[in-house]
């Protein structure tokens, strides 16, 4: 039986999640704050004295697309989350979630995948993930829209 279009599908070990940037944004909640938070103590340095909306072009190695990308989330995913003590950090689950997502340049991640990097049963994260409350903007991916994520 096919799903109504609309209709809400429950997610299961195999539905693909992300940071939804998006979510934090219609929330009122500086998501800046809380990622400034995240970086590296070099980093942090960096961005004390920076605009916290510095955008600056990108170049995507692999299309060579030129795109305007939020400085901040990029060099989080691409310097500071890739640092061994990010993830190994003790941490919530949901905040170890967060985390792996943003060490993957928030590509979407399936709780099966999750469960492998996390050392947790795939049937926890989807539970903790498939309820009614949105923990930290991580939600399964909907149907793509333009933008994408901040970062790129």
């Amino acid at each position: 039986m096919t799903p109504k279009p609309g209709s809400l599908i429950r997610p299961t070990v195999d539905t693909p999640f992300h940071i939804d940037f998006e979510w934090w944004q219609k929330r009122d909640r500086d998501w800046r704050i809380y990622l400034r938070n995240l970086l590296c103590e070099e980093h942090r340095a960096q961005f004390a004295n920076l605009a916290a909306t510095e955008q600056f072009d990108w170049v995507d190695p692999e299309t060579a697309e030129v795109r305007r990308v939020d400085g901040l989330l990029h060099v989080l995913m691409t310097h500071c989350a890739q640092q061994p003590e990010f993830l190994r950090e003790r941490t919530s689950v949901v905040e170890s979630i967060f985390r792996l997502l943003l060490a993957h340049g928030n590509a979407p991640m399936t709780p099966r995948e999750m469960a492998a990097w996390l050392n947790k049963s795939p049937q926890t994260l989807v539970r903790l993930l498939s309820g009614a409350r949105v923990y930290r903007g991580i939600r399964p991916v909907g149907p793509r829209r333009s933008g994408g994520s901040p970062a790129a």
